[in-house]
């Protein structure tokens, strides 16, 4: 589904990926592990097509066509969806108008009918089931005035309303308590089938222990310098990423 090559990306004169390689498979879920500045996040932002990042040299298939040659909106319709690690607030815009405008676009550059109603009511109520998001935080303003918790939940709502191909999700869990954490893996995993893969981007194995992984992958200094099983991440866990850098 995905194949990166030899990428090599800034952001002005900083250069953060330094030739990285990553292949994932229709229906596998990679974890990408590293320690603060191996450009985890900015290959979260490249694959999404944040244009603040320059990509100097390499390439991104997917599924077969050029993902650095679509922008942001393109790369959405083709079935790409980013779980922020800092979701942002859109005050003004309800959660059910936000998504109801994003379907329908989306429907209308695949040349799709729109949702109907009916569907589309029926699909809120399946989808917020899976991270237990009630009425109240459904019907409030895209993430406005929603705790860390509740915010990564939403967006694991969003993304099971919008079912992509292929879903990042950067730092999910980033700020969660026990509770939130086993809600939004839940989420995650009820999507999880055979046409749609994920990559999960974290700094410790205990998301990984309820998204359990096909493959782990260490980032450190914007290349990918180990890969392994689920059991890479528990040694990471274990000897910290200095054991890794000094074993390459």
């Amino acid at each position: 589904m995905l194949k990166i090559t030899n990428l090599h990306a800034r952001i002005g004169d900083t250069e953060i990926l330094r030739g990285l390689n990553l292949e994932i498979a229709t229906g596998e879920v990679h974890a990408v592990m590293g320690p603060n500045g191996s450009g985890k996040s900015t290959l979260a932002s490249i694959l999404a097509g944040r244009d603040d990042y320059e990509v100097t040299q390499g390439s991104i298939e997917f599924n077969g066509v050029d993902l650095l040659g679509l922008d942001a909106t393109e790369r959405a319709v083709a079935g790409i969806f980013l779980a922020f690690q800092y979701p942002v607030e859109i005050p003004g815009v309800s959660n059910m108008n936000f998504l109801r405008t994003a379907i329908g676009s989306i429907r209308e550059q695949k040349g799709q009918d729109p949702i109907s109603a009916k569907d589309f009511l029926a699909k809120v109520k399946r989808c917020a089931q899976l991270v237990e998001l009630d009425g109240k935080l459904r019907d409030r303003s895209v993430n406005e005035g929603f705790s860390g918790g509740e915010k990564k939940r939403n967006e694991i709502f969003q993304m099971a309303m919008l079912e992509p191909m292929f879903a990042v999700l950067d730092e999910t869990d980033s700020g969660l308590d026990i509770d939130a954490l086993r809600i939004v893996s839940a989420g995650v995993n009820a999507m999880r089938d055979e046409k749609r893969s994920f990559l999960v981007i974290t700094h410790y194995q205990r998301l990984l222990d309820h998204i359990v992984p096909d493959r782990v992958h260490v980032l450190a200094a914007g290349q990918i310098v180990r890969s392994g099983g689920k059991e890479l991440a528990l040694e990471l866990e274990e000897k910290g990423y200095d054991w890794v850098k000094e074993a390459v």
